[in-house]
């Protein structure tokens, strides 16, 4: 319940009633950027939570619990039900994040901690915290033993040439029921990680015999050399889960399976971890310029920054997951056990400094790369263009990989602006269409995307977004007029998101453009809100000293009535991807929201000009008979069935599985790259935008050179010279230049 001004009660239903009635007016005001966030944070400002109805006030953990929990029931967008199946379901989670491979927790551990799978949703009721504490007391027990098995095992040679596998996914392991299986379970490890490096020290060697001042060590030396390796990683391993994976750390991991088995996007930051999150979100550091996540066990990259070293470097990709961290030529830490802070930490230093990371890759391939720290700077988020000729055609090509919003600076960048600076600039140079490329953009500003689908409409519905009361709202383009009426295409893949994905959906529902890339994108159809937990009145504008949820309040619906949800937008021209067969969209995710569907929305077709079956047919011809297209997809249905492939441990069939695979990943880099560059230049009045700043030229001059070999832009060329050759546009289209070129 909320008090009143003047002491009277108000339902936090009434209250949401009454904050969206105040959304809708902002945003015909055109100042919801702004006042946005202010008006949905503020709603929770006087919240009050109440006494758990116990003696003895609340400790933190249960404090933090029932917030989260009266968050849920009082503001979520589609909350569940917390009863004992929700509490289950956590249950399973945790343990699974603690003891990902299994090889801590016995079956008998799980059978003792039982007594709580039904009790969780208690405990986030108000009832005493014991679960979390639990677990990780019997995890920490376990761990011990784990620890002198290590040595153990450690202590004696392997013997490579015994035929026999390993299994590391803990989801086709059961949990051990004696000691014997599980010490069994660490052997077969400990070996699998002793081959890895064994096989790069003989690799070493093979390469280095004759040189001068090279030892010339022998296969038992080597061996040895690669059980001290696996020993001082399993070892600082241990240390780390002894002195530093404290209790809070395990809450804050059991929070987090709360929020996120309401749903994927419903996070828990802990203080430190909000003040980072901050942190990456507006200042500067030294760094590789990658995102990272916790997720299950593992540091994962969850995004990379162009003009970073790490998108200079073409070796990190979104969802690699982090193994091991070095300094230069230092020995390298284990990342097992950390929190995203300080995995952070350790990749963060001095600029020009090397970091090596280890890096495990989607197809289940191991890799070693070397990066090179470099000033983060966040100007090469922003929209940038350049001009593609083919064909006798010249294309204008707009990158844009977030839909950013400066609120906090009258004069800050804003995406749509932006965007519509480069099209001004394009139109001077009489391109005979546009390709906008959103791959890999995850969304952002609702607003900026309204504004930017607006500015290839006369003006109508953009996207129609639902609160919890079920009541839709039409955000809509209300300026008439059309800043650009060519041909226009848009470039996706599974990782556009969100912002990106409403855009995409209003351009394919109005028949404005053609979608070109992944079969779909990613699926996220919902909308969050960063609230903090005071202790004091339940919930705040802001972080604080208990932590924030970032949490879900609305959903978002295509003006043809479908949700983005789960399900994305399925592209017109759909290209073989490189990354197709991985299980990273929304679908894939067992909790996330389901996809569903509202009224549409009135609005009027676009007449294009072209025929989209037979611009799709032309398409089609131009894969079948594209060799590199084919072996693109015969390579991922091939890596996809790798994912689910034991690994043995008998060395020549190791060494030939893992040719095998470096062999096909090689090549599926090759892939990717075109054979016969494209004529890609900056515009001729920016060729040498950034003289004066060496550092921004070189990057430019470099993601002019990418561009040049991408073979997704290549194809994208060719589906836009196909609607130029039936350029007889609209019949009496709508006049250009109406609206303000920014």
């Amino acid at each position: 319940m909320l008090k009143g001004t003047k002491g009277k009660k108000m339902s936090v239903f009434a209250l949401f009633l009454i904050m969206q009635k105040a959304l809708k007016y902002i945003f015909n005001m055109k100042r919801l950027p702004i006042v946005l966030m202010m008006a949905v944070t503020g709603t929770f400002v006087a919240l009050q939570t109440q006494g758990t109805g116990t003696k003895n006030p609340p400790s933190k953990y249960e404090q933090i619990l029932k917030l989260v929990g009266e968050m849920f029931s009082q503001a979520h967008y589609s909350p569940q039900n917390i009863n004992d199946a929700f509490s289950k379901k956590v249950f399973k989670k945790f343990a699974g994040e603690l003891d990902p491979e299994k090889n801590m927790y016995l079956q008998s551990d799980m059978d003792a901690l039982k007594k709580y799978e039904t009790r969780i949703d208690d405990e986030i009721k108000g009832a005493p915290v014991e679960f979390f504490l639990a677990a990780g007391n019997t995890f920490n027990t376990r761990m011990e033993e784990a620890s002198k098995m290590n040595n153990e095992i450690l202590s004696t040679a392997f013997d490579f040439t015994v035929d026999e596998i390993v299994v590391l996914d803990g989801d086709k392991l059961n949990y051990a029921n004696t000691d014997a299986e599980k010490k069994d379970r660490w052997r077969k490890k400990l070996k699998y990680m002793t081959l890895e490096r064994y096989t790069d020290l003989l690799d070493t060697r093979e390469k280095n015999k004759g040189k001068e001042g090279f030892v010339v060590k022998t296969d038992a030396d080597l061996e040895q050399d690669a059980r001290d390796k696996v020993k001082k990683v399993m070892d600082r391993t241990f240390e780390r889960f002894r002195f530093k994976f404290t209790d809070d750390d395990k809450f804050n991991i059991f929070v987090n399976d709360i929020t996120t088995t309401m749903d994927p996007h419903s996070e828990f930051f802990p203080p430190v971890d909000k003040r980072y999150f901050d942190e990456e979100m507006s200042g500067r550091f030294f760094g590789i310029g990658a995102s990272l996540q916790y997720d299950e066990g593992n540091i994962k990259v969850s995004s990379v920054l162009t003009g970073s070293p790490a998108w200079k470097s073409g070796e990190l990709q979104t969802g690699d997951v982090i193994l091991k961290v070095a300094q230069g030529k230092e020995d390298p830490v284990e990342l097992t056990g950390f929190v995203v802070t300080d995995a952070v930490k350790l990749i963060r230093g001095k600029k020009g400094t090397e970091v090596k990371l280890t890096l495990k890759k989607q197809d289940g391939t191991m890799k070693t790369i070397s990066l090179i720290r470099d000033e983060i700077v966040q100007d090469e988020t922003f929209a940038r263009s350049a001009i593609v000729k083919n064909g006798g055609s010249k294309i204008g090509y707009i990158f844009l990989p977030e839909f950013y919003a400066d609120f906090d600076h009258p004069n800050g960048n804003r995406s749509f602006i932006d965007v519509a600076k480069e099209v001004t600039k394009l139109k001077e140079e009489k391109v005979d269409g546009i390709v906008i490329d959103l791959r890999s953009n995850g969304g952002g500003s609702l607003y900026d995307v309204v504004q930017m689908a607006g500015l290839f409409i006369d003006e109508g519905p953009i996207v129609q977004v639902k609160d919890r009361d079920n009541k839709a709202s039409v955000l809509k383009d209300k300026d008439r007029g059309i800043l650009y009426s060519g041909p226009l295409a848009v470039m996706v893949n599974e990782f556009s998101a969100s912002a990106s994905e409403i855009f995409a959906a209003a351009i394919q529902d109005y028949n404005r453009g053609i979608i070109i890339g992944s079969t779909s994108t990613y699926g996220k159809g919902t909308v969050q809100r960063n609230i903090g937990l005071d202790p004091e009145t339940g919930f705040s504008a802001s972080a604080s000293d208990l932590g924030t949820v970032k949490l879900t309040l609305q959903k978002f619906y295509r003006i043809n009535g479908g949700s983005t949800q789960l399900k994305g937008v399925n592209s017109d021209i759909v290209l073989p991807d490189n990354l197709e067969y991985l299980k990273v969209r929304e679908k894939d995710d067992a909790d996330a929201l389901p996809w569903d569907e509202i009224n549409k929305a009135p609005y009027t077709n676009w007449s294009p000009g072209y025929d989209l079956k037979t611009i799709q047919q032309l398409s089609s011809q131009r894969l079948d008979n594209d060799v590199t297209f084919k072996l693109i997809k015969d390579n991922n249905e091939w890596l996809s069935k790798q994912n689910d492939k034991e690994y043995s441990l008998q060395i020549d069939k190791y060494l030939k599985e893992q040719k095998l695979i470096r062999t096909t990943i090689k090549q599926q880099g090759s892939l990717l790259k075109l054979n016969s560059e494209l004529d890609v230049t900056a515009l001729p009045k920016e060729v040498n935008r950034w003289s004066e700043d060496k550092n921004k030229q070189d990057r430019f001059s470099q993601w002019l050179k990418g561009l040049q070999k991408d073979i997704y832009l290549d194809q994208a060329v060719k589906v836009m010279n196909d609607m130029i050759g039936q350029q007889n546009l609209v019949k009496g289209k709508p006049t250009e230049e109406t609206k303000k070129p920014f």
